[in-house]
């Protein structure tokens, strides 16, 4: 599948998954999960790896409960979620009780774009450099907005190499990152990695396959989806009573 076609499937079928879902329901607690001290001289929420499928875990990769999160750059419920969780989630992490990698569910052009931005800078500032993005967005989407159905639609028509650069330059990304530590050239040699953009597409289609994402932030607990959990709060509930 060409990207272009991967990007004609987000922009028309998968906007069936919609930012945020309900919340509601208690689970069973679970006994407690036993701590795990960090190597000496490190801590479990800087201690990032990647996976064979090209995501980012964060933490004790023996831990005991493994949680994942399906979510969107373009998602209002997602950016609440990651400046909700931060201090908290990394500190749970920082337990060993507890890993966290976060999937990005590239829905739109413009996902794609900050996604392969955030991922520029490697494994180690992934999860600074993703929050930093996420706190971003309103002002991504006022330059958005600006832009025009013409020349949005001409920046997402161009050739797969130069589309998310245009988009990029145009929702000022590129300095966005420039300022957090990516150079330039570094940043547009990520925008034109259309590999990663392919890859990107085709994780959407495999999470929907596998675990039918009716909505972001969507999250696994080793491998199943919580339902009725799309806030801080409720999760952070929904952790407790796992043991954490």
């Amino acid at each position: 599948m060409k990207v272009l076609s991967g990007l004609a499937l987000i922009a028309l079928s998968l906007t069936l998954a919609g930012c945020g879902k309900k919340d509601e329901g208690n689970a069973t607690s679970a006994a407690p999960i036993a701590a795990v001290a960090a190597p000496a001289g490190t801590s479990w929420s800087e201690t990032v790896a990647e996976t064979p499928e090209g995501n980012f875990v964060m933490g004790n990769p023996a831990a005991k409960l493994k949680l994942v999160e399906y979510g969107s750059f373009t998602c209002s419920h997602c950016r609440d979620f990651a400046h909700e969780s931060s201090e908290e989630l990394k500190a749970m992490v920082d337990s060993g009780k507890i890993s966290y990698e976060f999937r990005v569910y590239v829905r739109d052009p413009i996902d794609i774009t900050t996604a392969l931005l955030a991922r520029c800078g490697g494994k180690d500032i992934y999860y600074p450099l993703s929050e930093q993005f996420f706190a971003n967005q309103s002002a991504m989407f006022e330059k958005a907005q600006g832009l025009g159905d013409a020349s949005y639609q001409a920046m997402v028509s161009a050739p797969p190499a130069q589309r998310f650069g245009q988009l990029a330059n145009a929702l000022g990304l590129i300095d966005y990152a420039k300022q957090r530590g990516i150079a330039e050239d570094q940043a547009k040699q990520c925008l034109a990695d259309t590999a990663t953009a392919e890859k990107l597409a085709k994780g959407v289609e495999a999470a929907n396959a596998q675990y039918n994402i009716s909505g972001t932030p969507t999250f696994l607990m080793n491998g199943v989806v919580v339902e009725n959990a799309s806030s801080w709060p409720v999760l952070k509930n929904k952790l407790k009573e796992a043991g954490i």
